[in-house]
């Protein structure tokens, strides 16, 4: 499979670029938090299958003091002791949207959320989940080049 960049899509289309960076801005300001937000879409873009995701919100999470350890484990939260109750509910509501035509997004998963989130930041998590899904299939459909 080549690797090979498709299209330089934010320079064809720069404000649609535009467009989705700043909802990416605005989910900085969340009270959810940033490192939970780049645990979410590090969670996505695996599930995805988006290297190059994959890789920018583990060097961004690590940038922001996370263990790689953890890090690695993301795709087993499930399996392990890692993770806080509040961030399982988070990854849970996560995979459950990026999944919803297998799931068809349950009211257990909604409901659980309440437990740990605002309705402010319930709305915000699920920015972030439309977001990343939204930049898995851009960066994998014309295969965003990795840097070194």
């Amino acid at each position: 499979m080549s690797h090979t960049p498709r299209l330089n899509f934010p320079q064809i289309a720069p404000a649609l670029y535009q467009g989705l960076a700043g909802v990416n801005d605005k989910l900085k300001d969340s009270t959810v938090g940033q490192q939970l937000i780049d645990m979410v879409y590090l969670r996505v873009s695996l599930i995805n299958g988006c290297a190059f995701c994959v890789d920018m919100h583990w060097r961004d999470l690590v940038k922001l003091g996370a263990d790689p350890r953890v890090l690695n484990s993301i795709s087993t939260w499930h399996e392990n002791n890692f993770f806080t109750a509040r961030e399982c509910a988070a990854l849970k509501w996560a995979e459950t949207l990026t999944r919803m035509g297998e799931t068809h997004v349950p009211d257990a998963d909604f409901e659980a959320l309440k437990e740990f989130f605002s309705e402010k930041e319930i709305v915000e998590l699920t920015y972030a989940v439309a977001l990343i899904n939204a930049w898995n299939r851009i960066a994998g459909g014309f295969r965003a080049a990795l840097s070194k």
